[in-house]
């Protein structure tokens, strides 16, 4: 934790070397592009022509409630103080593919959401960029029917309504568990609504069985004690990326190595201090104390770094599977759309 005593200078410098070391190594262990990558710029280079900090007028960022770090940044004020001389504002999504749409159009320069989001979005030809993750959240979501449901197994959701949000999470999550339960999709009649709604539905029995994610998972979890036919784990990752506009990713990527720095030491503060975050999550989003502390439960470690190889090729099982499924209208190649902090380009992968 020394490195948060540092001058904000030596601060800056030091942080975004280890970044753009890190994902160097990352993604020089392969990506199964057919061709080498370019040299990426030196960091002392690439640090020449960073633009500074007071050149960023304004930083708009999308979360949710599920959004634990930034949730904890917003509550004590961090990036405030970071970015003295930049207009901070927060605007709260109820899922991840209206937050994507904000961004997409300009109204969000950053935010942060889980698997399915972004695959959609590219498909939609939507201009972001991935340029974070957190460790993978498996516990975190489930697939639920009421305690007496005659549903026990995966294979009898055929012929049945499923509720969930479109292009969310919960619809890989869904996907996944027709996949295992030998079922087609046509099998299925999902049944696409928010969260508030696919509750609502939920309860008064309109749908069979709901996706769904923390914390409102928890949440429905605590009120009513629902089955849960499956939850992530054997899935999917159920992997959070954070996003940000091109502008933002491409111009100011020093920015971006102090939100990972800020995002990691909140998640820092979670794992050592579960009273207080809960105080601070439970205040800020009306959520019962208890509902906070059993989706705090199910969530690891997350600190916050650049994509991984191994994450990229993760996501891209997200995009394929959606594609032969004919969910998306066309192939994306999430990596063509991943930041590469080496002061150049973005990744720019060959397709096969």
């Amino acid at each position: 934790m020394s490195n948060f005593n540092l001058s904000g200078a030596a601060f800056l410098r030091r942080r975004f070397l280890r970044v753009i070391g890190t994902t160097a190594a990352l993604w020089g262990l392969g990506s199964g592009a057919s061709k080498a990558q370019p040299a990426a710029v030196k960091p002392e280079k690439a640090l020449e022509h960073l633009p500074q900090l007071s050149q960023l007028p304004q930083l708009r960022i999308g979360y949710q409630k599920s959004a634990v770090n930034l949730v904890i940044l917003k509550q004590q004020g961090v990036l405030e103080k970071r970015f003295p001389n930049t207009k901070i504002t927060w605007a709260e999504f109820p899922a991840g593919p209206q937050l994507l749409e904000a961004l997409s159009v300009g109204s969000l320069e950053f935010g942060l959401t889980g698997d399915s989001p972004p695959v959609f979005a590219q498909a939609a030809g939507k201009d972001l960029v991935y340029v974070g993750a957190e460790p993978p959240k498996p516990d975190s979501s489930a697939i639920l029917v009421l305690n007496d449901s005659p549903l026990k197994t995966l294979a009898d959701l055929k012929g049945r309504k499923i509720a969930l949000q479109k292009g969310s999470s919960a619809h890989y999550l869904l996907v996944r568990a027709v996949e295992k339960a030998g079922l087609q999709w046509s099998d299925i009649q999902p049944i696409y609504l928010p969260p508030a709604d696919a509750r609502a539905a939920f309860e008064r029995k309109s749908v069979d069985a709901w996706a769904i994610w923390d914390p409102f998972y928890a949440a429905i979890e605590l009120a009513i004690k629902p089955r849960a036919l499956a939850t992530g784990r054997d899935l999917t990752s159920n992997n959070s990326f954070y996003l940000a506009s091109r502008p933002l990713a491409t111009q100011h990527p020093q920015v971006l190595a102090v939100l990972f720095e800020e995002l990691t030491r909140a998640d820092a503060f979670v794992q050592s201090n579960r009273k207080d975050v809960i105080k601070l999550i439970s205040d800020f989003s009306g959520l019962d104390a208890g509902v906070v502390s059993l989706f705090i439960q199910r969530r690891p470690k997350s600190p916050v770094s650049p994509l991984s190889a191994a994450t990229v090729a993760d996501q891209q099982r997200v995009a394929n599977a959606f594609l032969k499924l004919g969910l998306i209208p066309k192939p994306v190649t999430v990596a063509e759309i991943v930041w590469r902090p080496d002061g150049t380009r973005l990744a720019q992968l060959e397709r096969k």
